[in-house]
């Protein structure tokens, strides 16, 4: 149930223009892939230092399918792990390695000052597979979880599904799958992206049912190209309103246009997300700074001028 506090937020959300005032109390985090080229690490780093002076709590770098991006993903997070002073995460999977492989990784990291894993089972690297456990290798995230546990004392964050891992039976099972990673010793859960708050606050209240207290942040994808996203949405099985696409319809030649429409739909759907008492927000940026930074400032963040004169 929510709280009066709550309640009364979001009275005041209703009553008054929707980002007016906030208290700039939010927290936030991104995500970055590895670049693939020079071009695309100066857009990267572009993007680190656009968006550093908002004082995310982490940045997150992901890893390919399979572990494809293995090299460049531990490249990315050494660097800002040594040239600035955003705490790093590095995503790591049980996909074609050995525990062995893998455990060397982990410690490499903790050798670079990485201190934050995302650990996730991950998937197969060829697509319309299924995942299979490599010979000697982790069995799911949940057994990641326990075996980065015994390596060094990492902050450990997992991915939980609102809409249902595509992968799992049931919603009960995908939920008692979640509830194994936490018991291994996951710090926080970050979900799948979603496009409807009620969506995050049914799943938030099934979690606590089952009996989980931890930490769950949104995953926020601002919508930069709609057929990309659909795509992703449902090999992810996540839901896309069909409003959504009517919104979006006629905009594939406008893409300044397609920006704000995607800004504004993003930020809204934060700002009722606050109003249900999220105070974390996790962004998926594909490396570029604009949407999220725009939406950052609707809720209220500010970039710190100290940090804008270490960056310029």
């Amino acid at each position: 149930m929510p709280t009066m506090s709550e309640l009364e937020e979001a009275r005041r959300a209703l009553d008054a223009p929707l980002f007016a005032d906030l208290a700039g109390d939010a927290q936030v985090s991104f995500e970055f892939f590895p670049p693939k080229s020079e071009k695309m690490e100066a857009q990267l780093w572009d993007a680190i230092q656009t968006l550093s002076p908002l004082g995310p709590r982490f940045v997150a770098v992901t890893y390919g399918a399979g572990g494809s991006t293995r090299e460049r993903t531990h490249a990315t997070v050494a660097r800002i792990a040594s040239e600035t002073a955003i705490p790093a995460a590095a995503h790591l999977t049980c996909v074609d390695a050995t525990k062995e492989e893998v455990d060397e990784i982990a410690r490499a990291y903790w050798e670079a000052g990485v201190r934050h894993i995302v650990a996730l089972r991950g998937d197969p690297p060829r697509a319309g597979e299924s995942f299979e456990q490599h010979p000697g290798g982790y069995r799911n995230a949940a057994d990641l979880v326990a075996g980065l546990r015994k390596i060094a004392p990492f902050e450990i964050s997992v991915a939980a599904y609102p809409e249902c891992h595509p992968d799992s039976l049931s919603v009960a099972a995908d939920l008692e799958n979640l509830k194994a990673k936490i018991d291994a010793g996951a710090t926080r859960a970050t979900t799948q992206f979603f496009f409807e708050p009620e969506c995050f606050f049914r799943f938030r209240d099934k979690v606590a049912a089952h009996g989980m207290d931890i930490e769950i942040l949104p995953g926020i994808m601002p919508v930069t190209n709609f057929a990309a996203i659909s795509r992703m949405a449902a090999m992810n099985g996540t839901a896309v309103p069909s409003w959504m696409g009517r919104l979006f319809e006629g905009l594939d030649d406008h893409p300044a246009a397609r920006q704000l429409v995607a800004a504004t739909v993003a930020a809204e759907l934060c700002r009722k997300l606050y109003a249900g008492g999220v105070r974390h927000f996790h962004f998926y940026t594909l490396n570029r700074a604009e949407l999220a930074f725009a939406i950052c400032h609707l809720l209220g963040l500010r970039a710190n001028a100290k940090a804008l004169e270490k960056a310029a």
